[in-house]
């Protein structure tokens, strides 16, 4: 696709004249910092680029040669100015988001496209009353769960200052801005990306466990808590909106709590253990109660009413005497000036006893229970003396702090491998072929030893002792700080029901139960990660169910059985259609599972953070799931770059919960109305052939070839990925260096920066192709049309085809060896001319009709540079995915990949007929010829 193809209506001109200021004023950054030789370094590179990608092949020479034998400090620099400005523009992007949303609340009369205010209308218009809408509504859960990420470590100082240079544009749009305020902002800016260009970008040592819970705890103080109030806010005022209810009558229950797995997250992290829970659960605590303190300054500073002008209630004069008597710190640091003004004199007391449960000394709250009575108190003084317009609103945003965040802040998950839960229950039992047993011999084993209490016969060793340790610091950690602080104990990599019972007899061995009902105070839940364990994963639930043991524990627990739904490992063992067919039949297989026995089904989604990794939107997720798999409950993972994205500006998190809310209660209703019927026998029959065709056009490119793991290490930075210190998770899951134990995050994040995109589509050309063949295109136009999750599952294909790059790589830039072969006797016959010759050119027409605005190529970064004029730039990189410092340099400098030196054995050219990009190259023409 040519630039010059590309048309972007009018309402996104705003968007392209902030790209072309910031282009122009990160031109300007460059030469004062860089230097003239640095700056026209830069735009010469760019300027080469803009004229490969329109396909002059002298220009991709030059461009290689420019490269070759960089030095790496030169070439890090030119790193640092296009990571610069990626980051500029895509803030303008997130500006110009805000700019849309608030141009839909101020200038439209129909509710902006899934909002909230979209979702209520659309349930009144399908017949709900008022009073059914709200109740639906009280019966939502919102949740979701924040995990570290090894490829996404954005330093907190330069998400601040991404925040305030957001903040900056955003008050370039106030229309009473004089020449020289607008002059003045726009000074803002350059000082704070002068900033950002000065500051280095990635940390220079491995990131700590402690490193990666800040990150978390920055989205969730510094975003979060401020913006939960109107989220709540926007659902109460759109259902007065919608249903012309009285304003301030409607009371929305809490629906939105936030999980964490910082300092939970054992998989393959030596570093986390019951210290780092420990730690995790006393800083959320630390963090939370120190936000309340100071929201109770603020509300002190407002709520000045004087005793003198207005009267208080009865019981909160009663409770600031019973707390004069109790807190004689608080009368210290109250002035005598505001002891007639009774809500300024309790705040201070309330302050005083978070700060004593903060540090531990006597007299604090000892459960947000008691904090949320006092906040109430004060509440409902100034509802009954004249205070509804006179502070009330700012009390209630408090007590909405509190139903969501408590003194916990956040749940904190904790995760293990069964494998190595295995290995302390072997070492507990003595028992060397323990792990060689068969699954059903093993559960029958650890329920006879759950039956009869047994412990272990032998003394642990050292990984024995470090995991009942863990279910120590859970047991101590919900006695602590309230029985939300701990969330479930995820079972990772499951694959039978002993594996949920070797955790469930290791916290029996731990101690970790109540001493006088015998109670193990523990919520497990399996994850299913693996495609055969997807596959197989309704008979192990009701296998696990069916266990007179298991079932008493599930009992007096609520009856809720949560189910983990690893996405990305069965997207790197099939490729991504079937992966996500396999997803949605598991999703089915459990919620039918759940449902037949009469347990509250809680399916969680631990999905990747992009496409590639079985990511996507929130609604689609909702969306497409079977009938049955949503019932008012989301709780899905949050990673990566998708948290910067999602939740990095607190109007855009208020848009990413608005859309899930959105999808949520639509999809919830729908399902309780009966009018979401069961996918039909011919969609299912008709996913299977794509599955099945596509996964083994996958894996007989990735998994069946012998050189591909090489031509894989070559032709991506993977070494690099490897050194860089952005992560405290090794790259492999075990000790080794193969693909099989490569964790998936950097397997899609390396293919990433080679912009092939290949985990996200490869496959879905050969699958899309043999149903056509089999079932014919109306049927399968038919499918598209009226299912959802076949439309969900090629539009996103189709994205990461755009997305994917559309220049045929050279291969010598690649850093391979050996030369393609080009062979006219290529089964191309048959199909159209249009087909496509590369990624990303064309998308599937016949399928998507008229091209949706929303696809292709964003707008605005491609059309302006660094330039002082901003014109011309191509998007040569993923923003969110940048290279590490001087490591990536050292690889640009050797080439793409940085596999040059080394070279590639020439045998490699025999993947697929000799010619590797081939069969990337049909895959995609498959796809489009659909």
């Amino acid at each position: 696709m040519n630039r010059a193809d590309i048309h972007f209506p009018p309402k996104h001109e705003p968007l392209r004249e902030d790209v072309h200021a910031l282009g122009a004023l990160m031109g300007e950054i460059l030469l004062e910092q860089g230097g003239e030789e640095l700056f026209e370094l830069v735009e010469l590179d760019r300027t080469a680029a803009i004229r490969a990608r329109a396909g002059e092949s002298e220009a991709r020479r030059e461009l290689a040669a420019r490269m070759r034998d960089r030095p790496p400090a030169l070439a890090r620099e030119l790193l640092r100015a296009f990571s610069t400005w990626f980051m500029a523009v895509n803030l303008a992007e997130r500006v110009h988001r805000i700019r849309r949303r608030r141009q839909y609340l101020r200038g439209s009369e129909e509710p902006q496209p899934g909002g909230v205010e979209a979702a209520i209308a659309e349930l009144k218009a399908r017949g709900l009353a008022a009073a059914e809408a709200l109740e639906l509504v009280r019966t939502l859960s919102i949740e979701p769960v924040f995990a570290p990420h090894s490829t996404e470590a954005s330093r907190r100082t330069l998400l601040r200052q991404q925040q305030r240079v957001a903040h900056r544009l955003l008050e370039r749009l106030d229309p009473s801005l004089t020449p020289n305020e607008v002059r003045t902002i726009w000074s803002s800016i350059r000082m704070e990306l002068t900033i950002a260009w000065q500051t280095e970008e990635l940390p220079r040592e491995r990131l700590t466990v402690a490193d990666e819970r800040e990150q978390i705890l920055f989205y969730l103080v510094e975003i979060l808590y401020r913006m939960v109030p109107a989220f709540y806010e926007e659902i109460a005022l759109a259902l007065e909106k919608v249903y012309g209810a009285k304003a301030g009558t409607v009371h929305v229950p809490a629906i939105l709590r936030f999980g964490s797995w910082a300092g939970g997250d054992m998989d393959g992290n030596p570093d986390v253990h019951a210290k780092s829970i420990r730690e995790a659960l006393a800083r959320q605590q630390q963090v939370i109660l120190g936000s309340y303190v100071d929201e109770c300054q603020s509300l002190a500073q407002r709520l000045s009413q004087s005793a003198s002008r207005v009267a208080a209630a009865a019981e909160l004069t009663a409770r600031i005497e019973q707390y004069m008597r109790l807190l004689p710190g608080a009368r210290a640091i109250t002035p005598a000036r505001h002891d007639r003004m009774p809500y300024r004199v309790f705040l201070a007391q309330v302050g005083e006893r978070l700060r004593s449960a903060y540090e531990g000394r006597a007299n604090g709250y000892e459960n947000p229970g008691q904090f949320r009575d006092d906040v109430a108190l004060m509440a409902s003084s100034l509802r009954a003396n004249k205070g509804v317009n006179a502070g009330l609103f700012y009390v209630e945003r408090l007590l909405r702090r509190i139903d969501t965040f408590g003194f916990h802040l956040a749940t904190l998950d904790v995760r293990q491998r069964a494998h190595v839960m295995h290995e302390v229950v072997a070492d507990g039992f003595d028992d060397p072929a323990w792990l060689s047993r068969s699954s059903r011999e093993r559960r029958d084993r650890l329920a006879e030893a759950l039956e009869k209490d047994r412990g272990p016969v032998t003394e642990l060793d050292a990984l024995g002792k470090r995991t009942l340790a863990v279910f120590d610091a859970i047991m101590q950690g919900r006695h602590r700080y309230g029985p939300e602080a701990v969330g479930y104990f995820i079972v990772s990599d499951a694959r039978g029901a002993d594996d949920v019972l070797a955790a469930l007899l290791l916290a029996r061995w731990a101690e970790a139960y109540d001493k006088r009902t015998g109670e193990v105070a523990l919520d497990i839940a399996p994850q299913f990660e693996s495609a055969q364990a997807l596959s197989e994963c309704g008979r192990t639930l009701q296998e696990l169910l069916a266990d007179p043991l298991y079932r008493r524990h599930l009992d007096a627990r609520g009856r809720r059985q949560c189910v983990l739904i690893g996405y990305s490992d069965s997207n790197k063992e099939t490729g991504a259609c079937a992966s996500r067919v396999i997803i949605h039949q598991a999703q089915h297989d459990l919620a039918q599972v759940l449902t037949e026995a009469g347990e509250h089904a809680l399916l969680f989604h631990a999905r990747g953070g992009s496409i590639a990794r079985g990511g996507g939107r929130v609604e689609s997720l909702v969306r497409a799931a079977p009938a049955g798999a949503v019932d008012g409950t989301l709780r899905i993972r949050e990673q990566g770059a998708t948290v910067k994205q999602g939740y990095g500006l607190r109007p855009i998190a208020m848009r990413t919960l608005e859309r899930a809310f959105n999808a949520l209660a639509l999809t919830t209703a729908a399902r309780r109305r009966g009018e979401l019927p069961p996918d039909s026998a011919a969609h299912l029959e008709l996913a299977a052939v794509l599955a099945h065709s596509s996964r083994a056009a996958y894996r007989r490119l990735v998994y069946e070839q012998p050189q591909f793991y090489e031509y894989f290490q070559a032709v991506t930075p993977i070494d690099v990925i490897e050194r860089m210190q952005i992560g405290s998770r090794p790259v492999h899951r075990l000790e080794g260096a193969g693909l099989e134990t490569l964790l998936p995050v950097p397997w899609v994040f390396a293919w990433s920066q080679t912009r092939y995109m290949l985990p996200g589509w490869y496959g879905a050309g050969t699958g899309l192709r043999a149903a056509t063949t089999k079932f014919g295109l109306p049927r399968l136009r038919e499918a598209y049309g009226s299912w959802y999750f076949l439309k969900s599952l090629i539009d996103d294909v189709e994205t990461m085809l755009a997305r994917a790059d559309p220049v045929r790589p050279d291969h010598a830039a690649l850093g391979c060896a050996a030369q393609p072969v080009h062979r006219p006797d290529e089964p191309d016959a048959g199909r159209p001319a249009r087909a496509l010759a590369r990624p990303g050119t064309r998308r599937p027409r016949a399928l998507r009709g008229a091209a949706r605005e929303r696809r292709g190529h964003r707008p605005g970064p491609a059309e302006h540079g660094l330039s002082r004029v901003g014109r011309g730039g191509p998007r040569t990189g993923s923003p969110g995915m940048r290279s590490s410092g001087s490591r990536a340099a050292e690889a640009a400098s050797r080439g793409r990949g940085g596999s040059a030196a080394r070279g590639l054995p020439a045998r490699v050219s025999e993947l697929d007929s000799r010619d590797p990009w081939r069969a990337f190259r049909r895959e995609a023409s498959w796809v489009d010829w659909v």
